[in-house]
């Protein structure tokens, strides 16, 4: 069964739900931005969607209202929406409490949290995507799961501080070892070596990582106390003091996390 959806925001979460919204048959009716140039570039790519920057959907034919924003912009959004009768409102955050929306107006708040990381243009698997659902009301909660099931065959009920908790360790496994690349890339950059040959050996760590655990996966010479090794290599990187500092720092949390493991 195909819903009506209207969409509050214009990045990269919004690019990726419209698009698999729409490749499952459901109906986008408005694209918010309250920048109206970025939601006419959005509609772009909608079958019939209209792109607006007015917060008045008093009219509007949507059954549920996705607020794909920034964290610190949803508070003030939800309050100042106008919404039809028995709509249904969820924003998206990871961190955000489902209290921070219990001022719109409609009882039928909820979460709808999709867990990856969403680049515009990026095409992912979305039946693969994680979404993690949560809602103040029965009606609330069935729709958007059924909305969640309808493009994803991973769908979890989360309270909100399970999904916190949940979007913390996602920043140490996304953002933070995306960070790590970027700095790989850069010392080899600075001595003219090309980070493809670093493909095969970022690919293999992450896959031993899922499959053995990555506890179970840990090499280098952190875990093996080769404090000779790591000593030469914090001189290498003697003149970029910041990422000495990271080198130093992960260096010890591996050889005190190991050591008491192997306790």
């Amino acid at each position: 069964m195909s819903s009506k959806i209207a969409i509050l925001g214009t990045g990269n979460v919004a690019w990726h739900l419209q698009s698999a919204f729409e490749n499952c048959g459901h109906v986008i009716t408005h694209i918010y931005g309250r920048n109206l140039k970025k939601a006419e570039r959005l509609v772009q790519n909608s079958y019939q969607a209209e792109a607006t920057d007015s917060l008045d959907f008093s009219a509007s034919q949507a059954e549920i209202f996705l607020m794909c924003l920034a964290d610190d912009g949803v508070a003030e959004v939800a309050r100042e929406l106008v919404l039809p009768d028995g709509a249904i409102l969820a924003h998206t955050s990871g961190t955000l409490s489902i209290k921070s929306i219990a001022y719109a107006a409609t009882e039928n708040i909820g979460v709808f949290y999709p867990l990856q990381t969403l680049t515009r243009g990026k095409k992912i698997d979305y039946s693969q995507m994680p979404i993690g659902i949560e809602a103040e009301t029965s009606r609330a909660k069935n729709e958007l799961a059924s909305l969640a099931k309808s493009i994803s065959q991973r769908v979890h009920t989360l309270e909100s501080g399970q999904r916190r908790l949940i979007h913390l360790a996602a920043v140490f496994a996304c953002n933070f070892t995306n960070h790590l690349l970027t700095i790989s890339k850069k010392i080899l950059s600075q001595h003219h070596l090309n980070f493809e040959i670093l493909h095969p050996l970022i690919a293999e760590t992450l896959n031993k990582a899922l499959e053995i655990s990555p506890e179970n996966a840990q090499t280098g010479p952190a875990v093996r106390g080769d404090i000779e090794t790591l000593d030469k290599q914090m001189e290498a990187l003697g003149n970029d003091e910041a990422v000495a500092q990271i080198y130093q720092q992960i260096s010890q949390h591996i050889i005190d996390y190991h050591s008491v493991s192997d306790e």
